[in-house]
């Protein structure tokens, strides 16, 4: 049985002081109930180590959003595997479809910072995901298969035991538009044969796979009843606590 995994990506929100009050609001929420899925948080890079000193000794683990492939230099704006190692970091968010379509970032550059990830004992979470007008033109299993097969060019699957994939419809971010389940498991399925494929159906079987794109404490609950879907990487929602504690009971 895989255990559910949802992570709140704050993206470019909250200053410290917001970071402060968030995480004080969740994990007080959290405090009055005892949850098996494993929760993770992705604050901005500012509060990070902040973050970190406040959820030590809760069950919050904590991820950033984002980081360079190389572990120091003149990379001016950017942050390291180590960097992120030594505030606290366990989990990293790569390949976000943000940091793909606006900063134009390669399955080459993401497989390049998972490998980097994997080298800092850094868990990943893998995204992947199409376009609106990939899926009108029925490539969405295409662009699926591209962007996993470079991703995850050149590892074992000893490399990967810490994988997380995410899927997120790049359609279905921010737009109020979502994903039926029935679209989202069929995505999923698609992902844990193709995973199956590349690596074993030992693997597959035990990779978590979340999904991401407009979840809400509304549909939240029959997405990840589905049975390829292992949580949620959740966006907009996760930046209310209320909103961010009921997906996460809906994930139970």
């Amino acid at each position: 049985m895989r255990t559910k995994i949802v992570a709140g990506n704050w993206k470019m929100n909250n200053d410290l002081y917001s970071s402060i009050n968030l995480i004080s609001h969740i994990k007080n929420e959290l405090n009055k109930n005892k949850f098996e899925t494993k929760i993770i948080i992705c604050p901005p890079f500012t509060s990070l180590e902040t973050a970190s000193t406040l959820l030590k000794g809760s069950s919050i683990f904590l991820g950033a959003q984002n980081m360079y492939c190389e572990e120091s230099g003149a990379f001016t704006g950017e942050i390291s595997p180590l960097m992120l190692k030594s505030v606290g970091c366990e989990y990293v968010v790569l390949g976000h479809s943000e940091r793909r379509t606006i900063f134009q970032e390669s399955n080459q550059l993401v497989n390049q910072k998972i490998r980097a990830a994997v080298k800092y004992s850094l868990k990943p979470i893998f995204c992947i995901g199409e376009t609106l007008k990939e899926r009108e033109q029925n490539k969405t299993f295409d662009v699926i298969e591209k962007q996993i097969r470079e991703g995850l060019e050149g590892f074992n699957e000893n490399e990967l035991g810490n994988l997380i994939i995410a899927y997120e419809p790049v359609w279905a971010i921010g737009t109020g538009r979502n994903a039926s389940p029935e679209q989202a498991q069929e995505v999923h399925k698609f992902i844990r044969k193709l995973i199956e494929k590349i690596f074993s159906s030992t693997f597959a079987e035990n990779l978590i796979i979340q999904y991401g794109g407009s979840v809400k404490p509304e549909n939240s609950k029959d997405l990840m009843s589905q049975p390829d879907i292992d949580g949620a990487l959740v966006g907009g929602a996760c930046l209310k606590s209320d909103s961010f504690l009921k997906i996460i009971e809906s994930a139970e």
